[in-house]
C-alpha cells in the first residue's frame, strides 16, 4: 500500500508531499491542473521508461519519493536488493536527470530501474490500457489473468529452451558443411606438425649448433693460439708459457715466504692462481680436441631446420607457436568432432520439447475455454450495472501453431444491441463502451487480488454522470481488499473516495505550478459542486454536491454492514 508521494521538480510540480491512506481515494482538478503528475510519478516508481520531458523547467533533475507499507514477500524480494525494510516500510526513488539519465534507489540502495518493476508495488491501469484492450495479445492476457493456467509457466520455460535449442540446432546444421572443412584442414595441419615430431625451442638450438659447425675453423685456430699461449709449445721447451710463467712464480713466492711470513698470502694466491691456469689450459685443450670436422652432422642439421622452417611457414614463426598451434587445433578438432553428437542430442531434445508443449498447450487452451465463458458471463453482469443492459461479451478461444503463450489465438468480440451478432471488440466498440468495458473487466480482475495497490487513471473517460455511480461503487467495492486510487472527472466517482486530494495551479505569469491538498467537509463539498459543471459557490450547486456526498457515504454504509 502507498503511503507517501513526493514529486519534486516534476512536471508541473515545483514540490509536493502527498498522504495516502487505505480505500478509495479519488484525485481531482481542473483540466490542466496536473492531475496526471500523479500517475505518472507512481508509473516511474514502478520502473516506468524516464521522461526527461518531466523534469520542470530551470531543475537539473525532477524527484520522485515514495513509501510503502509492503508484506512479507515484497520484504523478502527488497530484502535481496539489499535494501533496508523497517517496520514492513519501503522507501522507493527515482531521479531524472535533465540530460536523461535515470537513477533508482530502494531501501537506500541504489538499484537497477528493472527491480522497481520487479517488486510490483502497484499497478497502474491507464489510458493506454483501452487501446491495448483491442489487441489479441491484451485480450488474451486478460482471460490468462482470470484463468491462471497453472501449466502456463513450465510452458514458457519449455517454450523458451525449445527456442534456444531449434536455433542452436540450426546453426550447427547449416554450418556443418564449414565445420567438416575446418576439421579437415585442422587435421591436415596436426598430421604434419606429427610427422615432423618438434620440440620446443628446438628451432634455436639447431640455429646455435649450426653456426657453430660453419665456424669451426676460426673457433678452431682461435683456441689453438690460447692454448698455445697457456700451455706453450711441445716442440719448442724455450718458448714461454702461462702455465710456465705463473708456475714459476709460485715457486719463487714460496721461497720468499719461506724467509717473510708477511709474503705467505702472496703464496697462497700464486698457489691458486697456478692451479687455475693449469684447469684454464686442460680444458682449452679438451676443446681444442673436441673440434672435429662432422660434414655430416652439419647436413643433417641443415635438413632438420628446412623441416622445422616447413612448419613455422604455415603454423608459427617460431616452433613454439607451432606446438601453440597444434594445441588449440586439437580442442578446437574436439568441440568440431562433437558437434554431430550436439545435433543427436538436440534433436532429441527438440522432440521431447514439442511432446511436452503440445501436451501443456491442450491443458492451458482447455483452462482458458472452461474461464472465458465465466469470464464473459461475470463481465456481462457489471456491464448491465453500468447502463449496458443488453452487452454481451464473448471470449473465442481457437487453435493456433504453437507459441510463446500457447496454442491459441483468443479474440474478444462485443455485441451492444440484442440480435446483435458479436464482433472484434475494437471495430464495433464506441468510446465510451470500451471505457466500460475495461472497467468491468479490470474490476473484475482486480477483485481477485488483495492487499494491493491499483492506480485507475481515468478510467470514466468516455462515460456519463448515471454510469459514474456506478463505477464510483464498483471502485469502491474493489477497495474493500485494496488500495485504489483514481483520477476522475467524475463528481460521481469522486463521491465514494474515502479519501479526496485535489491538484491545483497557480501561476504567476510566467510559470506555472500545481500542488496537491485533501479536502474534506464544506471544501470537499465544492469540489464536488465545481466538478458537476456548476459553480461551487451557489447554494444550488453545494446543497446538489452535499447530497450526492451523502448518497455515497449511505451507499457504503449499507455495502460494509
Amino acid at each position: 500500500m502507498l503511503l507517501e508521494l513526493s514529486l519534486h521538480d516534476f512536471g508541473v510540480v515545483a514540490g509536493t508531499t502527498v498522504e495516502f491512506r487505505p480505500g478509495l481515494i479519488a484525485v481531482t482538478g481542473e483540466t490542466g491542473a496536473g492531475k496526471t503528475m500523479i500517475v505518472a510519478g507512481l508509473g516511474h516508481l514502478l520502473g516506468g521508461r524516464a521522461d526527461v520531458g518531466l523534469v520542470r523547467r530551470g531543475a537539473d533533475r525532477a524527484v520522485v519519493h515514495g513509501r510503502w507499507l509492503v508484506d512479507d514477500d515484497t520484504a523478502a524480494a527488497a530484502a535481496e536488493l539489499g535494501a533496508d525494510v523497517e517496520d514492513s516500510e519501503l522507501v522507493t526513488v527515482r531521479q531524472i536527470a535533465a540530460g536523461g539519465r535515470s537513477r533508482a534507489v530502494v531501501g537506500g540502495t541504489s538499484t537497477p530501474v528493472s527491480s522497481l518493476a520487479s517488486l510490483e508495488l502497484a499497478t497502474i491501469h491507464g489510458q493506454s490500457e483501452q487501446l491495448r484492450l483491442a489487441t489479441p495479445d491484451r485480450q488474451r492476457e486478460l482471460l490468462d489473468a482470470h484463468a491462471r493456467p497453472a501449466e502456463l509457466p513450465r510452458y514458457r520455460d519449455a517454450y523458451r529452451e525449445r527456442a534456444e535449442s531449434s536455433a542452436e540446432l540450426d546453426e550447427l546444421e547449416s554450418a556443418a558443411m564449414e565445420r567438416a572443412r575446418e576439421a579437415d584442414m585442422l587435421r591436415f595441419g596436426l598430421e604434419e606438425i606429427g610427422a615432423v615430431e618438434p620440440e620446443a625451442g628446438e628451432d634455436d638450438r639447431l640455429a646455435a649448433e649450426q653456426a657453430r659447425l660453419l665456424d669451426l675453423d676460426e673457433l678452431r685456430h682461435l683456441a689453438s693460439s690460447a692454448a698455445l699461449a697457456l700451455s706453450g709449445d711441445e716442440h719448442d721447451f724455450d718458448a714461454p708459457s702461462a702455465v710456465g710463467l705463473v708456475g714459476q712464480s709460485r715457486k719463487l713466492l714460496a721461497a720468499l715466504a719461506s724467509r717473510d711470513a708477511q709474503a705467505a698470502h702472496l703464496a697462497e694466491r700464486a698457489e691458486e692462481a697456478s692451479l687455475i691456469v693449469d684447469d684454464l689450459a686442460a680444458d682449452v685443450s679438451g676443446y681444442v680436441a673436441d673440434l672435429v670436422d662432422d660434414p655430416l652432422r652439419l647436413e643433417a642439421v641443415a635438413a632438420r631446420r628446412a623441416q622445422l622452417a616447413g612448419l613455422t611457414r604455415k603454423y608459427g614463426a617460431t616452433v613454439d607457436q607451432v606446438l601453440g598451434w597444434a594445441e588449440d587445433a586439437d580442442a578446437r578438432l574436439a568441440t568440431l568432432e562433437g558437434s554431430d553428437d550436439r545435433i543427436r542430442v538436440l534433436r532429441a531434445r527438440c522432440a521431447a520439447l514439442d511432446a511436452e508443449l503440445t501436451e501443456l498447450a491442450a491443458a492451458i487452451s482447455e483452462q482458458r475455454r472452461s474461464a472465458a465463458a465465466d469470464l464473459a458471463e461475470r463481465a456481462g453482469a457489471e456491464l448491465a450495472a453500468l447502463a449496458m443492459p443488453h452487452a454481451r461479451l464473448e471470449f473465442t478461444v481457437e487453435p493456433a501453431a504453437l507459441g510463446p503463450h500457447g496454442a491459441d489465438r483468443v479474440d474478444l468480440l462485443f455485441a451492444a444491441n440484442p440480435g446483435a451478432l458479436p464482433a472484434p471488440l475494437g471495430k464495433v466498440a464506441s468510446g465510451g463502451e470500451l471505457s466500460r468495458v475495461r472497467l468491468a473487466l479490470e474490476v473484475i480482475l482486480a477483485g481477485t487480488e488483495t492487499g494491493h495497490t491499483f492506480v485507475f487513471d481515468e478510467v470514466d473517460a468516455g462515460v456519463g454522470g448515471a454510469v459514474g455511480l456506478e463505477i464510483g461503487r464498483r471502485l469502491q467495492r474493489l477497495a474493500g481488499g485494496s488500495q485504489v486510487i483514481v483520477v476522475t472527472h467524475l463528481a460521481q466517482v469522486a463521491a465514494y473516495a474515502d479519501q479526496h486530494l485535489v491538484v491545483h495551479k497557480s501561476s504567476d505569469g510566467q510559470v506555472t505550478t500545481s500542488g496537491v491538498v485533501e479536502v474534506a467537509d464544506e471544501d470537499r463539498v465544492a469540489e464536488l459542486a465545481r466538478m458537476m459543471g456548476g459553480s461551487s459557490d451557489t447554494t444550488a450547486a453545494l446543497e446538489h454536491a452535499g447530497e450526492l456526498l451523502a448518497d455515497a457515504a449511505r451507499d457504503n454504509a449499507a455495502r460494509s454492514s
